[in-house]
């Protein structure tokens, strides 16, 4: 990372009085230019509660427009405008808005990993953490549609014993992580603890000592007396758990797990961001409004 360019980074952040929020999937070198780095749902709550200005969210589009839902007063800037979502695509608000006619008395659970306009049609949206807790929350007669992620629904499913309506979407970079390279690691690593996020395959979380987001598996690496851990999700995990827990392995279940779209913001986009401050994501206030109390509750929940 070149002093020059966190010296820049630092006085436009001065000048603009903004904040940099980080994913846990971006590059190594734009976390640690962040001021916080996070899940989902950390960040959501971070933007909630900043008072700065400026928000620069290192991440993708659907994040992004979940801070301006949440801060509308905030200027919300994604340093490369076309840092989209595949999974958040392959759920369109025209086409759930048929399925909600369908099923006339279901409630719908939006996973963050969605658009702002899908939300403004959701009850309530989640994170890979709360996803069990936010379902569990409806009674066990209601009809549940699960949107966009067919793996995270049908795990949630699996854990409460409850049928629920899944959106065939998913997540490309998870959909990488087979059974095969988890069973290659347990022979490689057999004291390792594998740890892999809900979006993977069921039969691959079938075969994980831990199914948890991002947010948990940090945890889980500081609070356990493991010390090596096979890392199943997006492998830009790997540089925060290095980082908070350097005496401790930390091996890729997949090498091939990465979202381009994640890897497309650079410290140039960040400060080209701050300088020009034309790469402002915005959602329109009758969408944002109808979003507004689904993420809101999401943000409430544990």
């Amino acid at each position: 990372m070149s002093d020059a360019v966190m010296e820049r980074i630092r006085e436009l952040k001065a000048k603009r009085n903004a904040v940099i929020l980080a994913h846990n999937y971006q590059l190594g070198e734009v976390q640690d230019a962040a001021d916080w780095v996070g899940d989902s749902l950390e960040l959501a709550r971070k933007a909630a509660a900043s008072d700065a200005d400026v928000i620069v969210f290192c991440g993708v589009h659907f994040m992004a427009e979940t801070a301006a839902i949440l801060a509308p007063d905030k200027k919300v800037l994604l340093p490369e405008p076309s840092a989209g979502c595949p999974m958040a695509d392959m759920a369109d608000a025209k086409d759930l808005a048929a399925f909600k006619a369908e099923h006339p008395g279901a409630a719908v659970v939006a996973y963050v990993n969605s658009s702002a306009a899908v939300k403004a049609l959701t009850d309530v949206c989640c994170t890979s953490a709360n996803a069990i807790e936010v379902v569990q929350h409806f009674p066990k007669d209601q009809e549940i549609i699960f949107v966009p992620d067919k793996h995270l629904g049908s795990y949630v499913a699996r854990r409460l014993g409850r049928e629920i309506l899944l959106w065939n979407g998913f997540c490309p970079s998870h959909m990488w992580i087979r059974p095969e390279d988890i069973e290659r690691r347990r022979k490689e690593f057999p004291d390792a603890v594998i740890m892999v996020h809900p979006e993977c395959r069921p039969e691959v979380v079938e075969l994980a000592d831990e199914v948890l987001g991002t947010g948990g598996m940090c945890r889980m690496a500081r609070e356990s007396d493991a010390t090596t851990f096979v890392i199943g999700t997006e492998v830009g995990l790997i540089h925060r758990l290095k980082k908070e827990n350097p005496d401790k392995r930390f091996v890729a279940a997949s090498e091939q797990a990465i979202c381009m779209n994640m890897k497309k913001i650079t410290l140039d986009s960040v400060v080209r961001a701050l300088d020009k401050m034309d790469c402002q994501v915005t959602v329109e206030p009758e969408v944002r409004e109808k979003a507004l109390g689904a993420v809101e509750r999401m943000v409430q929940f544990g």
